[in-house]
């Protein structure tokens, strides 16, 4: 069993604690996302995020919550040769172990949608990874999503489906009992992800499956940059564009769904 990297530990402790161990398990706490006993599945994708998850929940066994099991789970859905030989370098740098399944995800995915096969794969890899933490005894599985992933994915809700919808912190799995999924990073912000990875010179090839290297913009990208934009007007316009979520008024809402029934303001308006 691999030693956890004592540089990684001190910097997560000191330099990187406000930015993102403080904010680990401030979410851990307020969103109750965890609690004595569980076996956590971590979903390793290759990329920072995850990465940075699996440093984080290493920490956390450590020093804050050691009754707890977690298994750091990869599946290799056709990744490249070289970007599974660099992962494997930087696990051993960090130094965690993982288990690694291989699957045909993105062939499947690529033969059926070659234009953009990403949708699909993502749906495809969340099922193989829920069944797989099932097989191995989990109730949660934990995913690497960070603060601007949910505010991208709230204006891609807005801006491409009309509706107010985000990424919530942990949500019931629906088609396999008793798994939970996680966001333990959930106020954590990218830049931070970035500069933890920069300061401990670990580098993740951005090249891990084909559909990648054909340089395609997405939706998720088009997000990024608005963002990035809107920040240079006003700096916490992310910030509020998260409250935002946690703040609806219905009172001025002109509709909402619940239990998949929509509901028009004029209901309650009518009754007064």
């Amino acid at each position: 069993m691999k030693e956890f990297n004592v540089e990684i530990s001190r910097s997560l402790n000191k330099k990187f604690k406000s930015k993102l161990l403080a904010k680990f398990l401030k979410a851990i706490d307020e969103y109750k996302l965890i609690q004595p006993n569980d076996k956590i599945c971590v979903a390793m994708s290759g990329g920072k995020d995850s990465l940075v998850l699996a440093m984080l929940f290493e920490e956390y066994r450590r020093h804050y919550q050691n009754d707890i099991e977690i298994v750091y789970l990869m599946m290799n859905s056709g990744f490249k040769d070289e970007f599974i030989e660099n992962h494997f370098k930087l696990l051993d740098k960090i130094g965690i172990d993982q288990t690694t399944i291989s699957s045909k995800v993105y062939e499947v995915a690529n033969e059926m949608n070659p234009k953009a096969p990403c949708f699909l794969c993502a749906r495809m890899r969340r099922g193989f990874l829920y069944s797989k933490a099932q097989e191995l005894g989990c109730n949660k599985l934990a995913l690497g999503h960070h603060f601007d992933d949910v505010i991208e994915t709230t204006l891609m809700n807005m801006f491409y489906t009309g509706t107010f919808k985000t990424m919530l912190p942990k949500v019931k799995s629906k088609n396999y009992e008793g798994l939970e999924l996680i966001r333990p990073m959930y106020l954590i912000k990218e830049e931070d992800v970035k500069k933890l990875m920069a300061y401990h010179e670990l580098h993740v090839s951005h090249k891990g499956c084909l559909f990648q290297e054909r340089q395609i913009n997405t939706k998720r990208d088009e997000m990024k940059k608005l963002v990035s934009d809107l920040r240079n007007v006003y700096e916490n316009i992310d910030i509020n564009i998260f409250r935002s979520a946690e703040n609806i008024n219905l009172d001025s809402t002109l509709g909402y769904i619940k239990d998949d029934i929509k509901h028009n303001y004029l209901e309650a308006y009518d009754e007064e």
